[in-house]
């Protein structure tokens, strides 16, 4: 009895040592995040996209207290959009989706829900290039490139269930005349770990064919 007390115990303090260790990242990427918008205010955007921002106003589109305003945010999307790593695949995987609720909370929990979705996508279609452009460069062959890129197209789901949490990088709402809330919502997802979800997800499918492909995938991926 002892025994099974004492297990209980060590389980509960390492569960409080994970809780903690997640905490403290989560903690830390909010700081980063803080950091950069108060950088990003000090800066002023470019004429597009204050123009761009100036007509979703227009619009009826606004940010909720304490967010960075539209033309920042609007900004800070389009760059991140526009890092690459060393093969050319996304720093940053983007996906959006807009929702509309009874409230706001309800709205931007469907918007985030289906932007995860278009994320995996996303993931999909970035990954599929990968391995075009590998047979290109005759470093796959036609034949496994068609076997992985089928494992790609057909694990969208999975992917979408493998993401971790993302980082809302374009967020607002309009109150609309039927007095429900529409909210637009823009989330990236870390490069390399889309390329470790998607990873996860064609290496299921493949062992459920029976293929044998993962030292192909590594390479690909750049594992």
């Amino acid at each position: 009895m002892k025994k099974i007390v004492a297990l209980l115990v060590l389980m509960m303090f390492v569960g409080v040592s994970f809780a903690q260790q997640d905490a403290k990242q989560l903690y830390k990427e909010r700081k980063e995040i803080q950091k950069l918008g108060k950088k990003e205010l000090k800066e002023r955007v470019s004429r597009p996209v204050r123009k761009q921002a100036k007509q979703l106003s227009k619009d009826g589109w606004k940010v909720v207290p304490g967010a960075l305003p539209i033309d920042k945010q609007l900004e800070r999307s389009q760059l991140m959009q526009n890092e690459f790593d060393e093969t050319l695949f996304p720093k940053y995987v983007i996906a959006n989706a807009q929702s509309v609720g009874g409230n706001y909370d309800a709205a931007k929990t469907a918007a985030t829900s289906l932007a995860i979705t278009n994320l995996a996508g996303q993931i999909q279609t970035e990954v599929s290039a990968l391995v075009e452009n590998t047979v290109g460069n005759q470093q796959l062959s036609a034949a496994d490139a068609a076997s992985i890129t089928k494992s790609v197209m057909s694990s969208k789901n999975v992917i979408a269930q493998s993401i971790g949490r993302t980082l809302v990088i374009f967020e607002c709402y309009r109150e609309l005349p039927t007095k429900n809330v529409e909210v637009t919502v823009t989330i990236a997802y870390d490069g390399k770990r889309a390329k470790e979800a998607a990873k996860e997800a064609v290496l299921k499918s493949l062992e459920e064919k029976g293929e044998d492909l993962h030292q192909q995938l590594d390479n690909l991926l750049g594992f």
